[in-house]
């Protein structure tokens, strides 16, 4: 057996050497440069030693490899920045070279000569998947547990290591090009059904099958360098193409508005790829990747989306010195929708629920929904029917409080409301052990109010989760004035047990991800009374990049609630606290026309019956004299929209609201979608420039209201050339 820091080579009586990647330390294997070292040294050994008949590459771990590594990621952005400053003529050349490392390697390995076969026992995504098919063979474990993606057009990134060249030489172009700009995750099953893997095996006879593979007589060569070699799906210039790329291109241009660089690049080098001799595709591929990888877009997006969501994932932001929390027992107080939500996740991660209500059948129902869940997932094949069985017999229903006792945590999930709230919180803190922690999941309510119903407002915190719980990955953790360290750290580690990204905000009116939700709704009802068409409102906010458009957004969340919360804001702040136009319009959609978005089917959009589709609500635009949609500038409604939400997340983080720019950016794409492509709310203004934003801003004030202005710290931070990432200190620092 030979050693290396990561990997393993033992070669067995046949021939047949076995390369076992396990790097110390680490739960999972990633890619470094010293692990590409260490792997084209086997290489070369494997390839130079006659005894050696062909090898067999898995992994020591219960995953293959989640791809490239933090470090490595920032190691590009770094060389970019430093190379672009001191050597800007040949700073494209050497990204080019840099960037095609991991691709001529796994091109010499598939022309060395020696067969290669990747055994695949779990998660296996990106780079790795790509190693994986530079091998000639590939068998994968029968297991729900192995996942194979090729997910970097979700960062900003495309498959640079040949997977835009190996995939639609595997299968037809329509499902590569399908799987690589959307980055979906294939299943065993589906990987070998696109002819991308060629055996699945029970795991503990992986190697075994591996192993045949070669014995069996695997060539070592490629199908794409055979002589004849014809493409699976049809040459380019075929029917089949003539088809299939007019519509590819439009369709990706329909999903995405071409605010995804990534994804184009994709495109273009299967396009180009597949009309030319292999290796003249890989630096097609090597080209582009190039270009992509000094595009704003995939260095916002790869310090948010990976770098930053790994950080906050792993507890960035928790107190140090605190003892780990392990959960024998949660409480959730409240079994109606979101309770029985909060409750279906935390079982779901393993750990007891008792879940409260004022009776036995308001409990069951809060039960019930998970109940349907589950049976929802067994029926997809998502989940085992003993593993539904086994999540549903952690949740227990019931209205004894007495079944709170040693519970670490307490969720309280009531209505929103001041007495029902305080009555819980007496309640429950009335059984719980010392030290045991009480949260509540409030929208609107400050933490710090509600905390003076605890005995114990050190051990009171905030737990927002967004709505359908099951499906959010975002909670915002509020710390009230007097949270201790120890609330927030349990808060956190809870938020990681249940696997959401937390993110730290400290006491306000609707916390963070509200105040800037409701900044683009808002902005929606200026432009409805200004009378820019409706259709136009949710056309353009989609174009800017947001998933869902604002008017269908506030349908979604109630149009009655923004009247009650118009109202409250009002009562509580002043009538200048809202626009009253915003007042009126919602005023006369609920009151004048009874429209309280989806729950009683009539908002600002009309719900038909299935199969009809919802579309808007042909008064809406009766309400307000229209302008011709051709006399409204585009560029400048998407610049409205998106300038609106940036401004509300640089004021949270001027009042000490939000402190940490990686947690306003992670926060406004988790929380409601703000534009991923900009790499969230703060980086938008970063990546423009925090003059060139001020001054945007201001041009916007002068035409639209002065909701628009500046803000204080960011007139001071404009002149410096100061940026927030770099203002406010965020440790994992990346090229800017």
């Amino acid at each position: 057996m030979t050693t290396y820091t990561n990997f393993t080579v033992e070669t067995d009586s046949d021939g047949i050497a076995l390369v076992t990647w396990d790097m110390p330390d680490k739960s999972m294997n990633v890619f470094t440069q010293e692990v590409m070292d260490e792997l084209e040294a086997i290489l070369d050994s494997v390839t130079a030693d006659d005894a050696v008949k062909g090898a067999v590459v898995t992994s020591g771990k219960s995953t293959f490899s989640g791809g490239a590594d933090l470090t490595m990621i920032n190691g590009m952005f770094d060389l970019i920045r430093q190379e672009k400053a001191t050597n800007p003529q040949g700073a494209a050349k050497m990204i080019f070279d840099q960037v095609g490392r991991m691709s001529w390697l796994y091109r010499k390995l598939e022309t060395s000569g020696k067969p290669w076969v990747s055994a695949i026992n779990g998660v296996c995504m990106g780079g790795a998947f790509e190693l994986s098919l530079a091998c000639h063979g590939r068998v994968a474990a029968d297991s729900d547990a192995v996942k194979m993606a090729l997910p970097e057009v979700k960062v900003g990134l495309f498959p640079g290591a040949g997977g835009t060249q190996r995939v639609p030489r595997l299968t037809n172009q329509q499902e590569a090009l399908m799987m690589m700009t959307t980055g979906q995750n294939l299943s065993p099953k589906k990987a070998k059904s696109m002819g991308l893997i060629h055996e699945i095996a029970p795991p503990d006879e992986l190697i075994a099958a591996a192993k045949k593979m070669i014995l069996d007589g695997l060539k070592p060569v490629q199908p794409w360098d055979e002589k004849g070699f014809k493409l699976p799906g049809g040459a380019i210039w075929s029917p089949q193409g003539a088809q299939l790329w007019p519509a590819a291109s439009a369709t990706l241009r329909k999903q995405s508005y071409g605010n995804y660089p990534a994804a184009y690049a994709i495109l273009k080098c299967v396009f180009e790829g597949l009309q030319v001799p292999f290796d003249t595709g890989l630096r097609i591929e090597q080209r582009y990747f190039t270009e992509i990888l000094q595009t704003p877009e995939a260095f916002a997006m790869v310090r948010s989306l990976f770098v930053s969501l790994q950080e906050l994932g792993k507890g960035a932001r928790r107190p140090a010195g605190v003892e780990k929390t392990s959960f024998s027992k949660v409480g959730v107080v409240g079994a109606g929708f979101m309770g029985a939500g909060i409750a279906y996740v935390t079982a779901k991660a393993g750990i007891p629920v008792v879940l409260i209500d004022r009776d036995q059948e308001a409990a069951d129902k809060g039960k019930a929904h998970s109940e349907g869940l589950v049976a929802a997932a067994v029926k997809k094949g998502r989940m085992k029917q003993e593993d539904a069985d086994k999540l549903l017999s952690l949740i227990t229903p019931t209205t004894d409080y007495a079944a709170l006792d040693g519970a670490e945590l307490v969720v309280e999930a009531v209505f929103e409301d001041q007495g029902i709230k305080k009555a819980v919180t007496e309640a429950a803190e009335a059984e719980l052990k010392e030290g045991a922690i009480f949260a509540s999941n409030t929208s609107t309510l400050p933490i710090t109010g509600l905390a003076k119903n605890s005995r114990r407002p050190n051990d009171f915190v905030g737990i927002h989760f967004f709505s359908p719980v099951d499906r959010m990955m975002l909670v915002e953790i509020i710390l009230g004035e007097e949270t201790g360290d120890k609330a927030l750290a349990v808060a956190l580690d809870y938020a990681r047990a249940i696997k959401k990204t937390p993110i730290v905000v400290n006491d306000t009116r609707g916390f963070y991800v509200n105040r800037c939700v409701m900044r683009y709704m808002g902005e929606a009802y200026s432009m409805v009374v200004e009378g820019i068409p409706p259709a136009m409102i949710e056309n353009v906010a989609k174009m800017a990049g947001m998933p869902v458009g604002p008017l269908a957004l506030n349908d979604e969340v109630a149009i009655d609630l923004s009247q009650k919360i118009n109202r409250a804001t009002i009562a509580d702040l002043g009538e200048g606290a809202v626009d009253p136009r915003h007042v009126e319009l919602i005023d006369t959609m609920v009151d004048e026309h009874g429209r309280h978005g989806r729950k009683n089917g009539k908002g600002f959009y009309d719900y038909p019956e299935k199969p009809a589709k919802k579309h808007l609500w042909p008064g809406l635009k009766d309400l307000y004299p229209q302008q011709a949609a051709d006399d409204i500038s585009v560029q400048e409604l998407k610049n409205r929209f998106l300038a609106t939400i940036a401004l509300e997340a640089a004021r949270t983080m001027e009042e000490g609201i939000v402190t940490d720019p990686r947690e306003a950016d992670i926060g406004s794409i988790l929380g409601f979608g703000f534009a991923p492509y900009t790499g969230g709310a703060i980086s938008y203004i970063d990546s423009m420039g925090v003059a060139e934003f001020v001054a945007m801003c201001e041009g916007l004030a002068v035409e639209h209201g002065s909701h628009f202005e500046p803000t204080p710290l960011l007139k001071e931070m404009a002149p410096k050339g100061e940026t927030f990432y770099g203002r406010f200190g965020e440790k994992t620092q990346m090229a800017a």
